[in-house]
C-alpha cells in the first residue's frame, strides 16, 4: 500500500446506475431532476447531463431489465451524491420533489453541507447537496475538520 495520497485534483467523473425500466428512471433523472438527456441506446442505456458534460449520470437495463432492488442487508450502493454549485440550486431542488410529490428519506445540515436523501424509482439512493464555502466549514479547536448531522430546516431552505 502507498502512503502517497492520490492527486488532489481527481474526482469522481460519473455514475453508472442498472435500472428496471429506462423510460421511468429517465422521468425521474431529467423530468423531476432536470438533468439533459445526451444520447439514449434504444431502450437498454442513457445518458444523462447537468451543463452539456458528455454524462454525470449512465442508466442501463443490461443486467436489469425488470429487476428487482436490492433486499435491505445486502451490499452495493448507498448513493449517489449530486453536489448542487449554490443553496438556491438544492432549494430548486427541492421545490421540484415536492411537486412530484416524492418523499424525503431524510435532511441534514452536516455543517460543510446541507443534504436532501430520497430514493429513485429503482429505489437507489440519491443525495442531493451543496456545500458551504471551505471558510465556513466546522473546525475542532486544533483546526481539523468538525462535521455533524443535524436537522435541515427545509422552510429556511425554501426561502433560498
Amino acid at each position: 500500500m502507498s502512503d502517497i495520497p492520490i492527486a488532489p485534483g481527481t474526482r469522481i467523473g460519473h455514475v453508472h446506475l442498472k435500472v428496471a425500466d429506462l423510460d421511468r428512471a429517465i422521468g425521474f433523472y431529467v423530468g423531476v431532476l432536470g438533468f439533459q438527456l445526451m444520447q439514449r441506446f434504444g431502450t437498454q442505456a442513457a445518458f444523462l447531463s447537468a451543463g452539456g458534460y458528455h454524462h454525470h449520470i449512465g442508466l442501463n437495463t443490461w443486467e436489469s431489465l425488470g429487476g428487482s432492488s436490492p433486499p435491505p442487508g445486502s451490499t452495493g450502493l448507498f448513493h449517489t451524491a449530486i453536489l448542487y454549485p449554490e443553496r438556491a440550486d438544492l432549494a430548486d431542488a427541492l421545490r421540484r420533489l415536492i411537486a412530484a410529490g416524492i418523499p424525503l428519506d431524510g435532511a441534514s445540515d452536516h455543517g460543510v453541507s446541507e443534504a436532501l436523501y430520497l430514493r429513485d424509482p429503482d429505489q437507489n439512493g440519491v443525495e442531493l447537496y451543496w456545500d458551504r464555502p471551505g471558510a465556513e466549514w466546522p473546525r475542532d479547536a486544533a483546526g481539523k475538520l468538525a462535521m455533524f448531522t443535524a436537522r435541515l430546516d427545509l422552510k429556511a431552505l425554501l426561502a433560498a
